[in-house]
Formats: C-alpha cells, structure tokens, sequence
C-alpha cells in the first residue's frame, strides 16, 4: 500500500488537498446520478442530456484555465477552481428541474476540469525527476479518500430519501471548500517562461490532440463506474443495492494497492500506448460479464459485477498510468498547463458524451450495447500504440524548433 504521507512538504500539502477534495468526490461519484434522478426525480434521459452539456462546457474551459496557470501561476488559479466548484456543488441542493441541474452541474463540471489543468503544473513543479510518479501517487490517495466517501454514499442510497441525498451533496461542497483551504499553504509557483513561438502550440499538435481523443474515448469507462452500473443494477438486476458502493469500493481499493506499482512499469511513451491496449482487452470483458448479470438470481448477479468490476479496475489501472505517462512526457514543460488543459478534452470528452451514450446503450438497449460499448474500448486501445509513434516521431522535430528559438534570447543576455 502507497504511504499515505509524502516526504516533501509541498507534496504533502498537494496530497491532503487531494485528499480532502476526493473524499466529496466519493459521495458525488457514488451516488450523484441516482440524487438527480431518485430524489430530483429527473428522468434518466435528461440527467445524461444534462451531463452532456455540462461536458461540453469543460471542453471549452481546461485549456483556457490551464494556459493561466502557465503564465499566472498554478497554486491561485486552482484554489479559485476548487472554490468554484464547492459552491457550484452546493447548488444541487436547489436544483429542482432540467434547466437549474444543468446550469449547475456544468459550472461543477467546468470547474473540475479547469483545477486539473491547473494542478499539472503544481505536479510537474513538485513531482521530482518523475512528475508521472507523483501523478501515480496521487491518484492511489485519490481512490482512499473516493472509499471514505463511497461509504458514506451508501448510507445515503440505502436510506433513499431526499434529506439524506441532499446531505450528501452538502458534504461535498463542504469538502471542496476544505480542499481549497489547505491548498493555500502551499507556495506560489512561478511561472515557466515562455520560449517562443505560437501561443497556442498545444492545438497545433495534431498528435497530442490524436492521443486526447483516444484517451478521451477510453475515458469514457470511468462513466461505467459512476453512471451505468448503478442504473443497470437497480433497473435490469435482482443484485442489493449496497453493492453500488459495493464495486466502488473493490474498484478503490485494487487502485490503492496497485497504481503505484502499474505506474513504476510505465516508464516511456510505447510502454504507455501498450498499456492502452491492454486496458481496452480488459474494459471488453468486463463489459461482457456486466451485461450477463441480468435475469439472473441476486447472488448470481452480485458474483458476475463483483467479478466484472474487478477486471475493470485492472484496465483502470493501465488506461490511468499509460494517459499520465504520455501526457507528461510529450508534452514541453514550459507550457505544462496548456498541454495537459488540451490533455483534459478527453476527459471532458468522456464527461460531455460518457452518460448519454451509456444510459442509451446500455441501460436503453440493454445487453448488446454492453458488448458494443466493450468493442470500442477494446478498439481505442488498439489504435493508441500508433497514436503514440507518431507523436514521438513528431516531439523531436518540435524540441529542435524550441531550442532554435531560445538561443537567440540567451545569445543576447
């Protein structure tokens, strides 16, 4: 199991912050969609419309906010994200139709995607020789905060009742407030200086922008977790309802143990697009048990998702240490931000399409469209391995033309 406390002071301040803010992150991933569509009594149909459209909003605003960090520094522009999303967040409790969850789930949405831009260059600042380690690191912390809060989310789903859903969302927003707090004794981080060149240079990358859109689409399985299972459990399955927290705790748990030790063998680009490939095979079969689980006794149905999610969070595990290795190490550092913002449409591609394509597949045709769902996965990740030769054929071109534009400012002082 990772340690739990790092042995950098800045490292240790960016961990408890993660921490805290994870640990709300729990309670939302858990039990989020059935709030709006239990206790809100939002149609299934238009909760996956509304997280489309929230979606498409973080498309738009990672690459913006990241680019600020770059240039204004990264530690006060992801305190006001995480201060954003907290109070966003706390506006669920006062959205009672379609159009109130849709204003603020895309401000929380948008939010959440512009602190992880944000973030990236407070990683690679304070991550050492390896920054995709740290990533690692944080991510298995990450899964120990989500199981504190998944637990506390299956009180709220077993209760079912609008009191104890809004108490959930409420400690939340709480959380993300507290995140935001601790974040603040950090140090400021000085910018990088700029080099040269276009500005936006990351959406001139047009193999950066491939493996965006692949990591993108895998990306999508995270919805599987949080969106699919649940409504798949309690709409098609005899399977008891503690087991939503159930698998996310399995799938929390192998993440603490393991991501670390997935992550230290993931230690190039190729080794990245391999593990791509792998976890595609991985999201295929687990797909494929999770859509037997139906028509079937509890105890049947309980084994197949328990089994179904144990394979998931191993393709989990490779998918999350191949996107940390390539977006880190093909991407410059003085433009760290922007890179990892335009990194982060992927995953605003999973958050603006992820729901509404699972809850059509899979919850509206049901079985075949898990197969299918499984297909594209597995698809995905036989194309990243190529994605990624070709942006390594195409970074080195690049540093040259970097390096071309710096010496003259260094002849000059």
């Amino acid at each position: 199991m990772p340690r739990l406390i790092p042995d950098s002071g800045p490292q240790r301040v960016i961990a408890a912050s993660n921490f805290i803010y994870t640990v709300g992150s729990g309670l939302y991933l858990t039990a989020g969609v059935l709030y709006f569509t239990e206790a809100v009594r939002l149609p299934a149909a238009s909760v996956g419309l509304g997280l489309g459209i929230a979606g498409v909003v973080a498309l738009a605003v990672g690459i913006a906010v990241g680019h600020l960090a770059d240039r204004h520094g990264a530690r006060g522009v992801y305190a006001i994200t995480l201060a954003v999303q907290a109070l966003a967040t706390g506006g669920f409790v006062l959205a009672d139709n379609f159009w109130s969850f849709v204003l603020t789930v895309g401000i929380a949405t948008g939010a959440k995607a512009a602190g992880l831009a944000a973030r990236s260059p407070l990683i690679r600042h304070y991550g050492g020789d390896r920054p995709q380690a740290f990533r690692a690191y944080l991510r298995a912390v990450t899964n120990v905060g989500i199981s504190l809060g998944a637990l506390l989310a299956g009180w709220a789903v077993q209760v079912g009742t609008l009191p104890a859903y809004r108490l959930l969302v409420i400690g939340n927003a709480v959380a993300f407030a507290a995140s935001a707090a601790v974040l603040l004794r950090l140090s400021p981080v000085a910018p990088v200086p700029t080099t040269g060149g276009p500005r936006r240079i990351a959406l001139r990358d047009r193999p950066y922008l491939l493996l965006t859109a692949l990591d993108g689409i895998m990306a999508v399985q995270f919805k599987v977790l949080t969106v699919a299972i649940p409504l798949w459990l309690v709409t098609a399955t005899t399977a008891p309802r503690w087991l939503i927290s159930g698998t996310m705790l399995v799938n929390t748990v192998i993440v603490v143990l393991f991501q670390i030790r997935v992550g230290r063998s993931i230690v190039s680009p190729a080794a990245g697009g391999a593990a791509y490939r792998r976890a595609g095979v991985a999201f295929l079969v687990s797909c494929s048990l999770i859509s037997l689980s139906a028509g079937i006794p509890a105890w049947a149905a309980a084994t197949l998702l328990t089994a179904a999610m144990v394979i998931h969070t191993i393709g989990e595990l490779w998918h999350s240490a191949a996107g940390f290795e390539v977006s880190f190490a093909l991407a410059p550092q003085h433009a760290t931000g922007q890179y990892l913002g335009v990194f982060g449409l992927g995953a605003g591609l999973a958050e603006a399409l992820g729901p509404a394509l699972l809850i059509s597949l899979c919850i509206g045709w049901g079985r075949p469209g898990w197969y299918v769902v499984g297909a594209l996965f597995a698809l995905t990740g036989l194309a990243a391995p190529l994605a990624v030769t070709w942006a390594q054929r195409h970074q080195q071109p690049r540093r040259t033309q970097l390096r071309q534009a710096v010496t003259p400012k260094e002849a000059a002082v």
